[in-house]
């Protein structure tokens, strides 16, 4: 591998490229464009895959879900083939970022979960999949997403010591921290006991 690709200037570049691809507020676009209205104006107006089931429209949920998770895992696999493992961590690190700060709308994002979970599945499948399992067991016990997604985070370092990929668990570390600071609000409601469950809308 050319040593260029661990350059700072390099890394930095595929920090830029990933919170470009992080950026694409892909949750906006399909509402728009299905006329499903403005996800601003619905519900919690976060503009992530959950917000969007509120609009009724459970294939464009999914679509938001696969596509806000792809853009992490592409951004991984991109820096992967051309620069190696560390390029991977900052692109799939920075496609997070991006997706929760992203300039096109005034760095007001999303959550991050979907996007998380996919660059999670793209540098250590094991850990991805172990984090995605989580997510959808207190998902479907409890049936409270936010809950969802913080256990899932906060489990992420542990399985990545768990299934033996300790490479990644300072990334773990660090977007679980993001994910518990972008979902300051609900930890609130959770412990007010005010947090909606699947289905009802905040």
């Amino acid at each position: 591998m050319p040593e260029i690709a661990h350059t700072l200037p390099a890394l930095l570049a595929w920090a830029f490229f990933g919170y470009l691809l992080g950026a694409v507020p892909f949750g906006m676009l399909i509402t728009k464009a299905l006329g499903l209205g403005n996800l601003r104006d619905i519900g919690s107006g976060n503009i992530g895959a959950t917000n969007v089931l509120r609009t009724g429209s459970k294939p464009a949920a999914i679509a938001t879900l696969l596509l806000d998770g792809g853009k992490g895992a592409v951004a991984v696999l991109i820096a992967r083939a051309y620069a190696g493992e560390d390029a991977a961590q900052i692109a799939g690190l920075f496609a997070f970022v991006g997706h929760c700060y992203p300039v096109w709308l005034g760095f007001r994002g999303g959550k991050g979960v979907a996007t998380f979970l996919g660059l999670l599945l793209a540098l250590a499948w094991p850990v991805g999949i172990a984090a995605c399992l989580t997510w959808l067991a207190i998902g479907l016990t409890a049936r409270i997403s936010s809950l969802a997604a913080l256990v899932a985070a906060a489990a992420s370092s542990v399985w990545a010591i768990v299934l033996g990929q300790p490479q990644i668990f300072f990334l773990a570390v660090a977007t679980t921290l993001l994910v518990f600071w972008r979902h300051r609000d609900n930890i609130r409601r959770l412990r007010a006991g005010t947090e909606p469950k699947f289905g009802k809308k905040k």
